[in-house]
C-alpha cells in the first residue's frame, strides 16, 4: 500500500510538473504575453499594400520604400540633441513632442519619432544611428501612384490616432491605415499582416539574440492585389475634361453595376498626400472653401436633377395607366399653376411623350403629373405609390455601394408635405415642380447614373461597386451581383428610351447637335435653377448644367451623369463632357473633336468668380 501511494506521488509531482512547463511553453510565452515582457523586444516587419489595377490590368497604385526613425523611450541615453535634430532635419520643439508623445505611449515599446525619411535622408542617416541609443530606422512602404488622376477614388493613408490604437488592437502607434476611398473600404485586404520578430535582451539591455531561437516570429504578408473597375483611360480624360469646371461625373456599366470612372472637379494630384509634406498639403486642400478639392461632387453633391427626372415622371404615369405613349397634352409655350405661368422653351404645341422627353417639354410632364396624383382619392395615396415608384430606382438612399462616403439625395414624402403646409391642405399643384425635377427632389451624380443605368436595362440595376477583382479573383457579395428590380414593368420603358434617343436623333432634340457618327445615344438634358438666400431674400444663381445618357441604345455598355456648377443649360457643358465621354470608352478615340477642344479650353473660373457663386442653400423650398 506504501509502494502505491508512494508512487501515486511521484506521479502527481511529475505531472505537476509537466503541466507547469507546458504552461511556461505554450501560455506563459504566447505572443499575447511576450511583447508585454520588459526582457523581450518586438520588432515589426510591415508588408507593402496591395496594389491596385484598373480594369483592364493597368497599374494604377503600387508603393515606394520610406523610412522611419523609430524611438523606444527607456533605451534612450544622453546625447547632443542639437546634432541629432539637425540630421533629422528638424526643430528641437518637434523633437520634445514627439520625444514625449512616445513615452506616453510607452516607454518600452517603438514609437514613430520622424515618419517617412527619402532615400537621401536615410542615406545620410543610416551609418550615424549607431551614436544614438534608443533610436532605429526601420523600412516601410508609402503608396506610388502610376496615375495623376483617380484621387476620390482610391483614398489616401495616414498614421492612425490614439483613439484608433484603443479600439483596434492589431495597430501599433505610428503605423497607417487608409482613410478615405478604397483604401479606407479595403483596408484589410490591402493592408497584409505584419511580420514580428523577438528579440532577447540580457539584464544589462543588450540584445543577445532571438527569443526562444525565433519559435514565435512570423513573416509579413503582403496586402493582396485588387482590381478595380475604375478605367484608367477613362478617369484621366475625364479629368481633363473637368479642368476649370466644378461638379461630378459617374459613369456605370449597366449589364454589372461596375463603375467605369467617379470624378469630382476639381480634384487633386493623389501623390500630393503621400510622404512628410501629407500633413501640410492635406490642410492646404481642406481649407480650399472655394473649391474644395477634398469634396467629392459625385457622392456628396446634392442638387436638384431637373429634367432628366421627367424620366421617371414618365414611367410612374405609365406604370400607374393614366397616360399611353400617344396621350397628348398642349403646351402654351410653358403651363399654368391658378393664373400664374410657368415658363417652357419646347416651342410650344400638342406633345406626346415621345416629343415631350426629346424636346424636354415642362407643360407635358407638368399634365402628366396631375393625373398620377388625380387617379387617387387623396394626395396622401397618390405620394405614397409615387414615392414607391422612384425609390424603386435607387432614389433617396445610399444604394449600398462600396463607396465608404456618400449623400441618400431626399424623395419627399407625405411627411414632407404635411410638415410644410399641415395635413390634407396641399395637392399636386404645390408640388408641380417635382414634375420637372425642380421640387423637394435632390440627388447626387451617382445616383443619377444609376437611375439612368436601370433605365438602360430596361427596369432593373445592380448596385454600383469598385471592386472587380481580389487576387484575380472575381467578387462573389450578392449585393453587387444581383440585379434590383423597379416597380416599373418592362415593356413601359421603351417609348421613354425612344424619347431619349430622340434628343439625340431628331431634329429639335435638346441633344441634336452633339451626336456621334456610328453610336447610337440615348440622352437626357437638364437645366437646374440654381438659387441662394442672402440676408432672407431669395437670389438667382447661374443654372447648373445636368446630363445623363447610355450607349449604345440597345445592349448599353455605358450609363453616364454628368453635374456641372453653374454650367448654364444642360447640352452646354455637361451635355459636351457625357458625349465625349461615351464616345472615349466605346471607340478609344474623340471623332467629335470640335466638342472636345471647347470642353479643354473653355473654364467657368470667371463665373466662380462671382460673388455667390457657390452651392445653393435651399431648404425645403420649391425651385421654380
Amino acid at each position: 500500500m506504501k509502494k502505491i501511494l508512494l508512487s501515486s506521488i511521484i506521479i502527481i509531482i511529475g505531472l505537476s510538473f509537466v503541466g507547469r512547463l507546458s504552461y511556461l511553453q505554450i501560455f506563459k510565452y504566447s505572443t499575447s504575453t511576450v511583447i508585454e515582457d520588459p526582457a523581450i523586444k518586438a520588432i515589426y516587419d510591415y508588408p507593402e499594400r496591395g496594389h491596385i489595377y484598373d480594369r483592364n490590368g493597368k497599374l494604377l497604385v503600387a508603393n515606394q520604400p520610406a523610412y522611419d526613425v523609430m524611438v523606444i523611450p527607456r533605451e534612450v541615453k544622453k546625447l547632443d540633441t542639437l546634432e541629432f535634430i539637425n540630421l533629422l532635419g528638424i526643430e528641437k520643439e518637434r523633437f520634445l513632442k514627439q520625444l514625449n508623445k512616445a513615452k506616453r505611449y510607452s516607454t518600452r515599446l517603438p514609437s514613430v519619432m520622424v515618419p517617412q525619411l527619402s532615400k537621401k535622408d536615410y542615406a545620410r542617416l543610416q551609418e550615424k544611428m549607431r551614436k544614438y541609443e534608443g533610436f532605429y530606422i526601420q523600412k516601410r512602404s508609402l503608396r506610388y501612384y502610376d496615375t495623376d488622376s483617380g484621387a476620390n477614388v482610391f483614398g489616401f493613408i495616414s498614421e492612425v490616432n490614439d483613439y484608433e490604437l484603443s479600439e483596434n488592437p492589431y495597430y501599433k502607434q505610428g503605423e497607417l491605415k487608409g482613410r478615405t476611398g478604397i483604401e479606407k473600404e479595403y483596408e484589410e485586404l490591402l493592408r497584409g499582416q505584419k511580420g514580428v520578430k523577438y528579440i532577447q535582451k540580457d539584464r544589462f539591455n543588450r540584445d543577445i539574440g532571438p527569443y526562444k531561437n525565433g519559435a514565435l516570429d512570423t513573416l509579413p504578408e503582403q496586402g493582396k492585389e485588387i482590381t478595380i473597375t475604375i478605367d484608367k483611360l477613362l478617369q484621366e480624360y475625364g479629368e481633363k475634361l473637368m479642368n476649370g469646371k466644378r461638379g461630378g461625373i459617374v459613369a456605370i456599366e449597366p449589364a454589372s453595376g461596375e463603375i467605369l470612372s467617379m470624378i469630382s472637379g476639381p480634384t487633386y494630384d493623389p501623390s500630393l498626400l503621400v510622404g512628410r509634406e501629407r500633413s501640410k498639403n492635406y490642410t492646404k486642400l481642406y481649407n480650399d472653401s472655394i473649391a474644395q478639392p477634398t469634396y467629392d461632387r459625385s457622392v456628396l453633391a446634392q442638387t436638384s436633377p431637373g429634367s432628366p427626372f421627367k424620366t421617371i415622371n414618365a414611367l410612374v404615369a405609365l406604370q400607374e395607366h393614366v397616360i399611353t405613349p400617344e396621350t397628348r397634352i398642349q403646351c402654351y409655350n410653358g403651363f399654368y399653376v391658378g393664373k400664374k405661368k410657368r415658363g417652357c422653351h419646347c416651342g410650344g404645341g400638342h406633345r406626346d411623350l415621345i416629343t415631350g422627353i426629346a424636346k424636354s417639354c415642362n407643360a407635358y410632364f407638368a399634365g402628366t403629373f396631375r393625373k398620377i396624383y388625380d387617379k387617387y382619392e387623396t394626395s396622401d395615396e397618390a405620394m405614397d405609390v409615387w414615392d414607391k415608384h422612384v425609390k424603386s430606382f435607387g432614389l433617396g438612399n445610399f444604394l449600398g455601394s462600396d463607396i465608404p462616403t456618400g449623400r441618400s439625395g431626399l424623395i419627399p414624402t407625405k411627411k414632407t408635405y404635411d410638415r410644410m403646409y399641415g395635413d390634407n391642405r396641399w395637392s399636386s399643384s404645390y408640388i408641380i415642380s417635382n414634375a420637372i425635377g425642380q421640387g423637394e427632389v435632390l440627388v447626387t451624380p451617382i445616383q443619377l447614373a444609376n437611375m439612368t443605368a436601370a433605365i438602360a436595362n430596361r427596369g432593373y440595376y445592380i448596385t454600383p461597386h469598385v471592386l472587380k477583382k481580389v487576387e484575380g479573383e472575381k467578387i462573389t457579395n450578392p449585393n453587387f451581383t444581383e440585379p434590383k428590380h423597379t416597380t416599373i414593368d418592362k415593356q413601359y420603358f421603351e417609348p421613354v428610351v425612344q424619347g431619349m434617343a430622340d434628343v439625340y436623333a431628331k431634329p429639335g432634340g435638346t441633344a441634336y447637335y452633339l451626336q456621334v457618327k456610328d453610336i447610337e445615344i440615348a440622352g437626357k438634358t437638364g437645366t437646374v435653377e440654381n438659387f441662394t438666400k442672402i440676408d432672407g431674400v431669395r437670389k438667382q444663381l447661374t443654372d447648373h448644367s445636368v446630363f445623363v445618357a447610355f450607349a449604345p441604345v440597345n445592349n448599353p455598355k455605358i450609363a453616364i451623369a454628368v453635374y456641372i456648377e453653374n454650367g448654364y443649360y444642360g447640352g452646354r457643358y455637361a451635355g459636351h463632357i457625357a458625349t465625349l465621354m461615351i464616345e472615349k470608352y466605346l471607340k478609344g478615340e474623340i471623332t467629335r473633336t470640335d466638342l472636345e477642344k471647347r470642353m479643354l479650353e473653355k473654364t467657368l473660373e470667371k463665373e466662380y468668380a462671382k460673388p455667390l457663386s457657390g452651392e445653393p442653400f435651399i431648404i425645403n423650398e420649391r425651385v421654380w
